[in-house]
């Protein structure tokens, strides 16, 4: 429960991440990371209700097999997700994240890799739920 709470916490401050910015200025690299945080992240619901309903039509048939697979594919990527917030707010300060505060040398290294792990996430994201749409709107 106690993680939960964690997460919960962390993901609120994802996304009521807004920095003072001037209007012109390139955002920071780890504005992109939050964004494309904040692009994938209300995507958690429909992986959740797209489950529930993969789970309700798997079986042991090869149909139903494929629902399974879809949902395993789901679950995947909503921990994939969990775990990525959990490693990243462990790496990086409130400060550093919702404030703006100046990254080391060595802290932006890992900003460049957990780029990287963000985007793995979203593509992960985006087709498990492609694909679980795909299978449950296809008539067998």
């Amino acid at each position: 429960m106690k993680k939960l709470s964690i997460l919960l916490i962390l993901t609120l401050a994802f996304a009521s991440c807004k920095t003072d910015k001037k209007e012109n200025s390139e955002p920071t690299k780890m504005e992109n990371v939050m964004a494309i945080h904040d692009e994938v992240m209300p995507k958690m619901g429909k992986i959740n209700s797209l489950i529930q309903e993969l789970h309700t039509k798997a079986d042991t048939t090869a149909t139903g097999i494929k629902y399974q697979e879809a949902e395993a594919k789901l679950q995947e990527a909503h921990k994939s997700m969990m775990d990525w917030m959990k490693e990243f707010g462990e790496k990086f300060t409130p400060d550093e994240i919702l404030k703006g505060q100046e990254l080391t040398k060595e802290k932006k290294k890992l900003l460049d890799e957990e780029e990287v792990k963000i985007n793995e996430v979203k593509n992960k994201i985006n087709e498990s739920i492609s694909n679980a749409e795909t299978l449950l709107n296809t008539k067998n």
